[in-house]
């Protein structure tokens, strides 16, 4: 079973929550914070999180207000690929040509189906190795 880390920041908290509520049925979810809406600093989040997709079963899932700012902390770590998704295509691709471990989202910018749709896309899409091997390894 994958293991799911997820972190928000307080913009992304009310989705986080959503998220969790919906794959915990399906998948061992882990919630490293933050716990309320109270005003946090995205890039501790994404740190934390970071420093646990370890191993190629671990998925790492960020929310903040755009989802950018979870991708540029998160990919700070050597070994990660966060890919900001906003559409199934971008979700899929993310995954087929980039190998990417974590998923952003930005809950002020994406409805919260869109945002299952894309997280749905995201963990049953497979890297695609082959000549996108090479090109993921120079990253």
């Amino acid at each position: 079973m994958k293991k799911i880390y997820i972190a928000s920041d307080h913009a992304g908290f009310n989705l986080k929550e959503s998220i969790k509520k919906k794959y915990s049925k399906i998948y061992k979810i882990f919630d490293l914070g933050p716990q309320s809406t109270k005003s946090v600093n995205y890039p501790d989040y994404a740190h934390k999180l970071s420093k646990k997709i370890n191993s190629k079963e671990n998925i790492g899932i960020l929310v903040c207000g755009s989802g950018m700012g979870m991708a540029m902390s998160a990919n700070k770590h050597k070994n990660i690929r966060a890919a900001l998704c906003y559409s199934v295509k971008n979700a899929k691709l993310s995954r087929l040509h980039n190998d990417a471990n974590v998923i952003t989202l930005g809950e002020r910018l994406i409805s919260r189906n869109l945002a299952f749709k894309c997280i749905n896309t995201f963990l049953n899409t497979k890297f695609e190795g082959g000549r996108h091997k090479k090109r993921v390894k120079k990253i």
